[in-house]
């Protein structure tokens, strides 16, 4: 396992004091670069442009009664593993619905902390020679990494690839994805420690980047140093169109965010909450009031970022060119299934939707929590 040795390494790093803007009440998102001239959203009849994009549909609910599932990864076969938070459990889910569980992974803390538990999970990039499946999970002392096989449908043997990522009652962050470049990253929180997010040598309030081994990965701005990028409160959705990295990120009390990533940047907290306009911080590129949003799981597909929204309950759409945003983001499912948690794309184009209603925070409809399969065409 690797433990934070790193951390005598540090960048010298000014961040420059500056505030975020205070939202109006149903203002809705607001993007902050501003769209190219000529690209409206609707046509002289209030309908879609052509060749805008369709309309997402729930297709089907493909299963019920998971509790509190928060990771979701596809395998080979086109199931998918699904992390259950507050049990510690991994379970596969095929697409006709079948539900199994396929091992525990040992050591989670699912007593301690109200946002901690079994989170992140992401299947290998080589899966098919090397049979691993890696997961995020807080722990008694910290959140951390670790890598298991999985065979015959079983989960096998387990070991920590990374540790040492601070822990908190909320903040702990979780989100772990395998890039294009075939290196894992992760999301941490900064456990409510808000000076942990700009300080480079804390693991605190961070994206990192590291090996499927577990080492700090080459071309990170600070060798030996697995941070990516700094100045994060708690983010917890990443995804990629191509080799653009987007990452939603968890505001406090004004801000939501949507920011693209790139490498060595601060992202501002906590001096900034959204939009600050102050040289050495990355704006993002979008911003919502955070009883609109709060997103979790973010996915790329069909052109956009799809954003799964928590207290806002909704599905966003956030339509892209770049890094532009270039159409006013949309909002679907709004209140239909209560909080949704995880959004990723199925092996078929779909996206897949998890809701998060048995986590203590929302309203429990009857079949929670749910896998909603979503089509766009």
């Amino acid at each position: 396992m690797r433990r934070a040795c790193w951390l005598t390494l540090a960048l010298v790093l000014v961040v420059p004091g500056c505030t975020g803007d205070e939202p109006t009440e149903g203002s809705g998102p607001v993007v902050i670069d501003d769209r190219p001239p000529g690209t409206p959203t609707t046509g002289d009849d209030g309908g879609p442009q052509p060749g805008a994009p369709p309309e997402p549909r729930v297709a089907e609910t493909i299963a019920t009664g998971l509790t509190s599932p928060w990771g979701l990864d596809f395998l080979p076969d086109d199931s998918a593993l699904v992390a259950e938070r507050d049990t510690g459990l991994v379970k596969r889910v095929t697409p006709d619905g079948a539900v199994t569980t396929v091992g525990e992974v040992e050591g989670v803390d699912t007593e301690t902390t109200s946002e901690g538990g079994l989170l992140g999970l992401a299947v290998g990039p080589h899966f098919g020679s090397e049979p691993y499946v890696y997961v995020y999970f807080t722990s008694s002392e910290d959140n951390r990494i670790a890598r298991l096989t999985y065979r015959q449908g079983r989960l096998g043997e387990q070991r920590v690839i990374f540790d040492g990522i601070p822990r908190g009652e909320v903040h702990n962050g979780g989100r772990i994805a395998f890039g294009p470049d075939g290196m894992l990253y992760a999301t941490t929180g900064e456990t409510s420690q808000a000076d942990l997010a700009p300080n480079p040598a804390s693991l605190g309030g961070k994206i990192l980047r590291i090996t499927p081994e577990g080492e700090p990965a080459d071309g990170n701005v600070v060798q030996r140093s697995p941070v990516w990028s700094l100045g994060h409160r708690n983010p917890q959705g990443i995804a990629w169109d191509g080799d653009l990295m987007w990452a939603a990120e968890f505001g406090q009390d004004t801000w939501d965010e949507l920011n693209v990533i790139t490498a060595g940047d601060d992202y501002g907290w906590p001096e900034c909450e959204g939009r600050c306009d102050e040289q050495g911080v990355v704006d993002p590129k979008v911003q919502w009031g955070t009883d609109e949003a709060s997103p979790s799981g973010i996915a790329y597909a069909e052109g956009a970022v799809w954003m799964a929204g928590l207290a806002g309950e909704r599905l966003w759409r956030v339509v892209t060119d770049g890094e532009q945003v270039v159409a006013e983001p949309e909002a679907f499912l709004t209140g239909e299934y209560g909080r949704l948690r995880t959004v990723e794309v199925a092996p078929d184009g779909s996206l897949w939707l998890t809701t998060s209603n048995t986590d203590g925070r929302g309203e429990v409809r009857d079949g929670d929590d749910r896998i909603l399969r979503i089509t766009l065409s």
